[in-house]
């Protein structure tokens, strides 16, 4: 009789990729952000940003609030969600929908358009501007008359380094 377990997925060894500067950089921005916009870019909103950052891998909300509580005891799912609403509202990070999670964005200085490539293996997730393919998308949602409120392509499949390593097998 089985349990109903999932098998354990192993994730491919990443190369070494020092996160710091992209947490720094990710703050410098959103504190220029927010001062240039006159909004607070709170201890709480700053911390959410950081563990976003931590990675180039799309985060869930409750995996925030785990890493949030142990510093702040008094942290909600309320809590993480009006920072994570905030740092959406300001440009500085994405919701992946197909994953319910969120990750950083890279260019938080200028209003884009969101394409996402998503691996499904080591569940690393690029944003890639891609000019022709949302010119594209414009073009026909124009013809098709539709008003959009919010536009994002993801794409799952396997990055170049995991497609590599399938290869290999």
């Amino acid at each position: 009789m089985t349990t109903g377990a999932l098998p354990t997925q192993t994730l491919p060894e990443l190369p070494r990729h020092d996160h710091g500067g992209c947490i720094n950089k990710a703050i410098q921005i959103a504190e220029t952000l927010c001062n240039d916009r006159g909004v607070r870019l709170t201890p709480i909103r700053r911390k959410v940003l950081e563990l976003v950052w931590e990675s180039h891998r799309a985060v869930k909300a409750y995996d925030l609030l785990d890493r949030i509580k142990p510093l702040e005891t008094s942290a909600k799912p309320a809590t993480v969600y009006r920072a994570l609403d905030f740092l959406i509202e300001q440009g500085l990070i994405h919701r992946v929908e197909s994953l319910n999670a969120f990750i950083g964005c890279n260019c938080s200085d200028h209003q884009h358009e969101l394409l996402l490539l998503i691996c499904n293996r080591c569940q690393e997730v690029e944003e890639r501007p891609a000019l022709e393919v949302m010119n594209a998308v414009a073009k026909e949602i124009a013809e098709a008359g539709f008003h959009v409120h919010r536009k994002a392509i993801e794409i799952h499949g396997l990055c170049a380094q995991c497609a590599a390593l399938e290869l290999v097998r």
